[in-house]
């Protein structure tokens, strides 16, 4: 049978914590440092808290020590990795190959962060023959892809399903580093994808003006799941470590709930990888959450429109405008707005406009002065107010089932408990109480409060057998025994399935050449890959800033986005265009026989 994860995302112990409740399967967070999201670190002490908290549910949590580390930070790194395994720790996700040398012994799983951007079955024989038991897969690649990559190695494969895109090959992006001296590799991304642009020709005309050509929108593939499990993907991952709790929140419980059905529809092939149900609260919408708008890129080997269009659920067209804002033609008679909702449309140049309401009387809507709206402007939703506060005020329960059997003889009580983890516990009492007066309604009482929730366990009285006497038993006595059950439960060791777990294979040679896009950055992993046959290596871009370097890659083409793809259009040359910010120029090269673009200095 195989084993389906959702991987959620958690900036703090607490939006984890709400990660797991919401159907997490495991959660990924960073330590205090050497992560890829600076700006998400968290203490030691908190990651120990979320992962006693995880681990009630056979939830696992994944530390990210993601960056490129330099020899100066290797003893710091090393600390680091003790730390997270002492605290609980199942794995880390991992770039730089020294962490794994770093950690031998502590006995957590290592996987290979999308940063190490595995997108061949030769690229992933190496990466799993470093040590890995899992790959995270480059996102710009086609579930075929994916099918040939599973069948080149045995380690577990993760693939990201839902957030944020990045428009370069992950881990290959040096677009930050080049214009702010703030490294993607190190944590620090500027972002620089998200700016406005002009994109010129080689004369130096205007084909675009003040746009975000580079911005994608974000990744959706929700309706993608049964494929991406029928091809080899055992993790589901959500982008997101700087989200907030409710974006989390919405978005796990909609996977969520998608990977119970796909569960349901192939029971004898498919199971989650935790423990327990969720029941109540909000009803998910991926739409209502901000976004770019939505995108499945390259799953079905096909080049699609990814630039960021604003996104989320169409609302209607600006009927009218006002001196203080406008009034909307809503879509549908059961539409409402809210104060605070957030709104994008389209403008004239095709780049992606965005605003807040803030207030909203009916149709009529109150904002800042906004250039390009107008009277038939249609207007899209990406943030509901409404919507987040009901995920905040209506947060789901997740509980794990746990079957009781119970007999009652001659005042005697015994209770055995199965958790849907498998473990087992008895509790036996003699009350000493007085025969119940009415003995059929006793045992009813005894049944309906029994069959309640406790702690995180959802009781269902399976078989209650009574012979002889049936004591009179208060109802704060049942409860007590219920609570003993909880309490027992949760002192008997959760047995969660099996991480996968690799040693190195030292018989798979790297290439005898090793350009800057390997990231090599100390001595360890020289070391490596000298040991496996590398013989000219060249150190990572943020040490040398080597003149002319590709700054990065990517399926996704200005040219094909704007209509000008020489393989569209004939008589059209793939010829350089040229990005420029604030006087910087970036040159684009179309490399059109591999379908990719190339962003150089």
């Amino acid at each position: 049978m195989k084993t389906l994860e959702l991987l959620s995302p958690a900036r703090t112990a607490d939006i984890g914590i709400a990660a797991v409740d919401c159907g997490a399967d495991a959660v990924y967070i960073a330590g205090p440092s050497f992560g890829a999201r600076q700006a998400a670190g968290n203490p030691i002490e908190d990651i120990r808290r979320l992962c006693g908290y995880a681990h009630r549910f056979g939830a696992r949590i994944y530390a990210t020590v993601n960056t490129i580390i330099y020899d100066d930070e290797i003893a710091s790194a090393k600390e680091l990795v003790k730390d997270l395994a002492e605290a609980g720790v199942d794995a880390l996700i991992v770039q730089d190959p020294a962490i794994l040398k770093l950690a031998e012994g502590l006995g957590m799983a290592m996987h290979a962060s999308t940063q190490c951007a595995v997108r061949t079955p030769e690229k992933a024989r190496f990466t799993e023959s470093l040590g890995y038991g899992r790959i995270v897969l480059e996102r710009q690649i086609s579930i075929e892809d994916i099918k040939a990559v599973r069948d080149a190695v045995d380690a577990e494969l993760e693939f990201f399903v839902h957030g944020a895109l990045c428009v370069s090959y992950s881990g290959q992006c040096y677009l930050s580093e080049y214009l702010t001296g703030r490294s993607a590799n190190r944590g620090e991304c500027a972002q620089a994808c998200r700016n406005l642009y002009n994109l010129e020709d080689a004369d130096g005309r205007i084909i675009a003006r003040n746009t975000p050509l580079l911005s994608l929108k974000d990744l959706k593939l929700y309706n993608k799941l049964e494929e991406l499990a029928g091809a080899g993907v055992c993790s589901f991952k959500i982008e997101g470590r700087l989200k907030g709790e409710n974006y989390v929140r919405n978005v796990v419980r909609a996977y969520s709930d998608a990977l119970d059905a796909l569960v349901e529809k192939y029971p004898e092939e498919y199971r989650r990888s935790s423990f327990g149900s969720v029941r109540g609260g909000f009803v998910p919408d991926l739409d209502k959450t901000f976004n770019r708008g939505y995108t499945e890129l390259f799953t079905d080997g096909a080049r699609g429109h990814w630039k960021s269009s604003g996104g989320g659920e169409y609302i209607g067209t600006v009927k009218a405008m006002t001196r203080s804002g406008f009034i909307l033609a809503p879509a549908s008679a059961g539409m409402s707005l809210s104060n605070g909702d957030g709104f994008t449309f389209t403008a004239k140049d095709g780049s992606a406009v965005g605003f807040r309401a803030d207030e909203a009387d009916g149709f009529s809507v109150k904002c800042k002065s906004v250039p390009g709206l107008g009277v038939g402007v249609k207007l899209y939703r990406n943030l509901s107010a409404a919507f987040e506060k009901a995920v905040e005020a209506s947060a789901p329960v997740r509980e794990i089932p746990v079957r009781l059997n119970v007999d009652i003889s001659d005042g005697h009580i015994r209770i055995d408990a199965l958790s849907q983890d498998g473990r087992r516990v008895s509790l036996q009492d003699n009350p000493k109480a007085d025969a119940a007066q009415k003995p059929s309604r006793m045992l009813e009482t005894i049944r309906t409060q029994l069959s309640k929730r406790s702690a995180h366990y959802g009781f269902t009285l399976e078989s209650l057998n009574a012979s002889g006497v049936v004591p009179f038993l208060t109802v704060s006595y049942i409860n007590g025994l219920r609570r003993n059950v909880a309490e027992e439960l949760d002192r008997a060791p959760v047995t969660p399935l099996p991480l996968r777990m690799k040693d190195a294979d030292t018989s798979v040679k790297a290439p005898s050449e090793l350009s800057y896009k390997a990231n090599i950055a100390n001595r360890i992993d020289r070391d490596i890959y000298l040991s496996r046959g590398a013989s000219n290596m060249e150190d990572a871009y943020e040490i040398t800033h080597r003149q002319g370097a590709e700054l990065m890659r990517s399926k996704y083409c200005v040219r094909h986005e704007l209509g000008m793809c020489p393989k569209q259009k004939k008589g059209l040359k793939p010829d350089p265009l040229y990005l420029e910010n604030a006087g910087r120029r970036l040159t684009l090269k179309f490399h059109c026989s591999v379908c990719e673009m190339t962003v150089e200095a």
